[in-house]
């Protein structure tokens, strides 16, 4: 099955040179990604890591005043 899809892919104009593009096009879209993220300074997400744990925190301050 893996070598029809290897044929079908590979079997047309200038597939090695959109390959290429592609490959270029992804591994530069993670790398400026990277780089954002680690120029962010370092208190930047401190806010939303537990921002999940925040919501049950009012849930059951909302409770306790009842």
């Amino acid at each position: 099955m893996l070598k029809y899809y290897k044929e079908f892919l590979s079997q047309y104009e200038y597939a090695s040179l959109l390959q290429t593009l592609i490959l270029i096009g992804f591994v530069t879209v993670f790398v400026t990604i990277f780089i954002r993220v680690a120029k962010k300074p370092k208190g930047y997400y401190k806010d939303n890591e537990s921002a999940a744990l925040d919501l049950e925190s009012e849930e059951n301050e909302k409770n306790n005043t009842k």
